[in-house]
């Protein structure tokens, strides 16, 4: 824990709170992409310690696609019940089923523009890996 408080290396920004490290880039560095990484040291018997580490997107970021999934979601069901509701009082329905197949672009969309910023934040990752990695003075595979 003590190899991560101090002086930070630009354009790291680190944030601890109790066992756990929060390492995001800085404001002039960071794009809407970026990564963070998260650690979480567990110290175990005999002075040894557990290091867990998950690199994820922003909180925000990751908070607004969810928001955004949950809305797609949202309106498909609303369309389909609405479709169901029109054919079994024998109306048209083509706009409802139109709706849902729309619904379904939307996500596949969402899903490519999810992959596409995860490659675009895959180099500052590897920032972000070997900064750990030299802060920890550790020999792990790169």
């Amino acid at each position: 824990m003590q190899r991560f408080e101090g002086e930070v290396e630009k354009p790291f920004l680190v944030k601890r709170l109790d066992d756990h490290i929060f390492i995001k880039f800085n404001k002039k560095e960071a794009h809407f992409w970026s990564p963070q990484l998260h650690l979480e040291i567990n110290e175990l018997e005999e002075g040894n310690t557990k290091l867990y580490g998950l690199f994820g997107p922003n909180p925000t970021l990751w908070t607004f696609f969810m928001f955004l999934h949950f809305g797609v979601a949202t309106f498909f069901i609303i369309f389909g019940i609405w479709a169901y509701s029109s054919a079994a009082l024998d109306r048209p329905y083509g706009i409802q089923i139109g709706a849902m197949v729309f619904m379904v672009v939307v996500w596949f969309v969402l899903y490519a523009f999810g992959r596409a910023g995860r490659r675009k934040g895959k180099p500052q990752m590897n920032q972000l890996y070997s900064f750990m990695r030299d802060k920890l003075q550790l020999e792990l595979p790169t």
